[in-house]
């Protein structure tokens, strides 16, 4: 795995422990923003950078998750 991708992963599970606190899972939106970041992980190439969906999906969360701090 590289570094990049070793990068989304860590975020992605920010996002993951945010989404499962108390209150931040009522925020639809949000919770689909980690699940389409959760999928595209999944299926991603590690040895590989990151792709531009992979990429977008983790900010768009991140935006998301921001708003509901």
């Amino acid at each position: 795995m590289n570094e990049a991708f070793g990068e989304m992963k860590a975020r992605y599970r920010k996002l993951n422990e945010l989404l499962s606190e108390e209150g931040s899972a009522g925020n639809l939106d949000f919770a689909r923003a980690v699940s389409q970041a959760h999928r595209l992980l999944r299926v991603a190439d590690r040895s590989r950078q990151p792709s531009d969906a992979l990429r977008g999906s983790i900010e768009k969360a991140e935006l998301l998750g921001r708003a509901i701090r």
